[in-house]
């Protein structure tokens, strides 16, 4: 049976999630602000929606794609949201990365509306959802959670039920932790590695399949060296994660001395402008500390 889903949120990752659906013979329909978004998916066989409401009203899953806590909850229970049209019963499954309170809260609300929720947050980025190969940490019912793997097989090679709702977010957030800490140190090694005459691009062969070898560090130190910066992310998303993981450190009183080095480091490149740039330009920091000037 060919799976009916809307996706809420057609950006960089939300555009990539689409394409892989529809790829994979989803009947989609889409929902986003910018007609630009929307149309990328459309182009490929999506249809579109004038409101979060519509988009629901003949779906079996609704997929959030989003930004923050509250632009959610907008699209899920606010005035023209999915809520206002979906059928009872409906599984609603965030992709975003959100606070896993605010999750458990989300949660509880669709409940009461006779919805179902599934927190699903994501790995990999957009390269990794149009291959279908994106690692996902789902938090809910554990029906709900295999009923959401109808869609999600789609998308993810990875796919890992971590506990009830917020259990996804959480494992997000110490995913986030482990990334954000892995690019700053791969792109401070690669900084290093260029100023002592190391031909950098050669490392990450000679370290594969060692103890310093990881994904990040395959991608993104040749990235480092030859200032590749097309987006695959953001950093300033990279900053909200971080303070999130700093936010639920603080409840749970967790030490976290280098997220919070790592954090700062980002905020100050987010604070110079370059927020929107993808984790590629974290090279911009090193420049910085040699008195060196961006072309």
């Amino acid at each position: 049976m060919t799976n009916r889903v809307a996706l809420i949120g057609a950006g960089a990752m939300g555009g990539a999630i689409g394409s892989r659906l529809v790829q994979t013979g989803n009947q989609l329909t889409v929902f986003d602000l910018d007609p630009q978004k929307v149309a990328a998916l459309t182009d490929i066989g999506a249809s579109s929606a004038k409101s979060a409401a519509e988009a629901a009203a003949t779906a079996d899953f609704v997929i959030f794609s989003l930004n923050s806590p509250r632009i959610v909850r907008a699209a899920a229970f606010g005035p023209g949201g999915v809520a206002d049209l979906a059928r009872p019963g409906t599984l609603l499954i965030d992709m975003s990365s959100i606070d896993p309170d605010e999750t458990r809260e989300l949660a509880a609300e669709a409940e009461q509306k006779g919805l179902r929720w599934v927190d699903s947050p994501l790995s990999g980025g957009a390269p990794k959802a149009l291959t279908g190969e994106l690692t996902l940490m789902a938090g809910g019912r554990t029906e709900d959670v295999e009923d959401a793997h109808r869609v999600l097989k789609h998308l993810a090679t990875n796919y890992t039920h971590m506990g009830p709702a917020g259990a996804g977010q959480t494992t997000k957030l110490i995913n986030q932790v482990l990334c954000g800490l892995n690019f700053l140190a791969v792109a401070e090694a690669t900084q290093l590695a260029i100023d002592a005459g190391v031909d950098a691009i050669k490392i990450p062969q000679a370290l594969r399949g060692g103890r310093a070898d990881s994904a990040i560090l395959q991608e993104y130190m040749p990235r480092f060296v030859t200032k590749d910066y097309r987006r695959t992310g953001r950093i300033d998303n990279m900053v909200k994660d971080l303070n999130g993981a700093q936010d639920l450190a603080r409840r749970t009183n967790t030490a976290m001395p280098l997220t919070a080095v790592c954090a700062e480091i980002h905020r100050m490149l987010t604070a110079a402008g370059l927020g929107g740039e993808d984790q590629a330009a974290l090279m911009e920091f090193f420049k910085g500390t040699k008195g060196e000037v961006s072309e």
